[in-house]
């Protein structure tokens, strides 16, 4: 049995109880006819309701009007009214105009019976004006506090999803950041190792004697690399453990930038660092420094096939000016190729800086980054 059905029967029920309570107490006037057929058909609207609340009501206000200008039994039709406005304020629009107008109606209608009738009767006709006025008000109020907590509860949803967006986002961005470490200190570290271990086997096949502390250097390279590695690493980790990791002082930054291009020069590249006068520079500039000029290194010691390379970092127009160039054959065509010069954008871009790589005037590969500086202290 659907919806309608139900209030259909519901209807009729409640139809046959007021004609009963009409018939029993009549009050002013008797129960013709007439009245009989206006007591049911204003119980009509109440089994299309559900579907139509606007015209149910407005129909139900409609038959209900000449019931009671006709003076029959008022209290049978109470029930019923008070029913299509409950049932519109839970499911109809515009709500307030619509109930102030049947309440208006009724008060009318009330008012010109009380008026007509006179005598004792005035108190029953104004205590009938008050319990109409009461449903009124009472539906309108249960109306807004309905729409107060619906408002609430959408308000504590939208919430939630917006801590849960930011919670994913704030993820992501760290997953990103611990690739890019991951990429730039794996692809540095492993670089150099090989290359250093090439150039300790070289020594070891070489037609020449073999020299000691030559050969005691090429693999004492080798093991400062592999340090320097893991205690990057073991700090990598500790984040994805999601346990502490080291101390802002131990974040790498430029004061690194030395040991980076000592290892440069153990691959066999003879580099030229200029970064004097930096000053005291922000953690996360200087591990954006740190990691561009650790990555640029990287792909001059493994793609570059370069003799020569210089590494200046230097203050110009309140930022920071980061500068690897090499004059070795850069890559075919002058199109970088693979993610460190997509990793090196993004770090430089992490900051609010930007970063430009391509080939240099003179030939070779230059990668020049500028990081904003707003919150450095100069040096005195």
């Amino acid at each position: 049995m659907d919806a309608t059905a139900r209030d259909a029967l519901l209807a009729t029920a409640l139809a046959g109880i007021a004609a009963a309570a009409a018939v029993a107490w009549p009050g002013v006037r008797e129960l013709d006819a007439a009245g009989a057929l206006l007591l049911v058909a204003a119980h009509v609207p109440l089994a299309v309701i559900r579907r139509w609340p606007a015209p149910g009501l407005v129909a139900l206000v409609v038959l209900v009007l000449p019931y009671h200008l006709a003076q029959y039994q008022h209290h049978a039709l109470v029930p019923a009214e008070v029913i299509a406005l409950f049932a519109y304020a839970v499911l109809g629009r515009r709500v307030r105009i619509v109930l102030g107008v049947a309440g208006f109606l009724l008060a009318v209608c009330v008012l010109g019976m009380a008026m007509r009738a006179g005598g004792s009767s005035v108190r029953e006709q104004v205590a009938v004006i008050e319990a109409v006025v009461s449903v009124v008000i009472a539906v309108q109020v249960w109306r807004v506090h309905r729409a107060r907590l619906a408002t609430i509860t959408e308000r504590a949803e939208r919430a939630e999803r917006t801590r849960e967006e930011e919670a994913r986002r704030r993820v992501a961005e760290e997953r990103l950041r611990i690739a890019r470490d991951l990429h730039d200190l794996l692809a540095h570290s492993i670089t150099l190792i090989g290359v250093q271990a090439g150039a300790a086997a070289h020594l070891v096949r070489g037609d020449r004697p073999l020299d000691r502390a030559e050969l005691a250097e090429a693999l004492a390279s080798i093991a400062g690399t592999c340090r320097d590695a893991r205690t990057e690493l073991r700090g990598t980790l500790q984040v994805l453990r999601g346990t502490d990791v080291a101390a802002p002082g131990t974040l790498p930054g430029p004061g690194g930038i030395g040991d980076l291009v000592r290892a440069a020069r153990g691959g066999g590249i003879d580099v030229e660092l200029s970064d004097d006068g930096l000053g005291t520079l922000p953690p996360e500039i200087g591990v954006a420094a740190y990691r561009i000029v650790q990555e640029a290194l990287t792909n001059v010691v493994k793609h570059a096939a370069a003799k020569r390379a210089t590494v200046r970092l230097a203050r110009d127009a309140g930022g920071l000016v980061v500068r690897v160039a090499d004059d070795g054959s850069g890559p075919p065509g002058g199109a970088p190729e693979g993610f460190g010069i997509l990793g090196m954008i993004e770090r430089a871009r992490s900051v609010g800086g930007t970063l430009d790589a391509g080939p240099g005037e003179r030939g070779g590969f230059v990668v020049t980054a500028v990081l904003p500086l707003a919150d450095a202290v100069s040096p005195h």
